[in-house]
């Protein structure tokens, strides 16, 4: 299938995990990817800290004014480290804040005029089923992963027709911050990472993780025109864990 022949795609954190998935995806069905993350490399990447906004801003500038604009924006960025909510400082939230939720509007306010040129938009964030269920342990992640979902929501009635806005929520994947969250909480409870990812398993229906394959054709599907009336919509793919209706 190629129905995303002739458009642009902009990648966040697309080097591994869920991004290098929905690269991928994107590619199969046609679109032109440009990976940005902060350690990319290659003619198709983009270097940027996502956590500097002026740089961020630059960046895209001059990638827009060499290349053209893009028509595609996934917003992915590696979440904040673990703990209580109790022991964040505010420090923490200043952080992931920037990283996650200033640079997606940045993001969004810079290829936006492209995308009203072209017609055609479509704006997808890969956040977390923390948004419906706070994750236990994922303080600071939970609380910026709930600001991006309200933020999305927001733009959905804001943006014009043709560009739409979705999120994606994924559920347990298997990434390497899956494993590397694995071992951060088995450590204090005494505990093997291999049971954490049981009982973590035991509240799946499916009974397994997710591959990230399965979250970029997600991804893919809501870049394509057949998702052209997909509005708004926080959507988990979680293998039914959440008991949220």
């Amino acid at each position: 299938m190629a129905d995303l022949a002739g458009r642009r795609a902009l990648v966040c954190g697309g080097t591994s995990g869920i991004g290098a998935a929905a690269a991928e995806a994107l590619r199969d069905r046609g679109a032109a990817v440009t990976i940005l993350a902060r350690s990319a490399s290659g003619a198709a990447a983009l270097a940027c800290d996502l956590e500097d906004t002026e740089a961020l801003k630059i960046t895209i500038k001059k990638e827009i004014d060499a290349n053209g604009a893009f028509e595609i924006l996934v917003n992915n960025s590696a979440g904040p480290p673990s703990g209580p909510l109790l022991e964040a400082a505010p420090a923490d939230f200043e952080k992931a804040m920037r990283r996650h939720l200033h640079a997606s509007h940045t993001l969004v306010q810079l290829l936006l005029p492209g995308m009203r040129d072209a017609g055609y938009g479509r704006i997808i964030n890969i956040i977390s089923t923390s948004v419906k269920e706070p994750i236990p342990g994922l303080g600071v992640s939970n609380t910026v992963r709930g600001a991006m979902a309200a933020w999305a929501k927001t733009l959905a009635k804001e943006l014009p027709p043709g560009i739409t806005i979705n999120s994606v929520l994924p559920g347990f994947t298997a990434t390497q911050r899956l494993e590397e969250l694995k071992q951060t909480l088995a450590t204090p409870r005494g505990v093997s990472p291999a049971e954490v990812e049981a009982a973590w398993l035991a509240t799946v229906p499916e009974g397994r993780l997710a591959q990230p394959s399965e979250l970029g054709a997600v991804i893919a599907f809501l870049a394509s025109p057949a998702a052209g009336f997909v509005r708004g919509v926080a959507l988990p793919v979680d293998g039914g864990r959440l008991a949220s209706i």
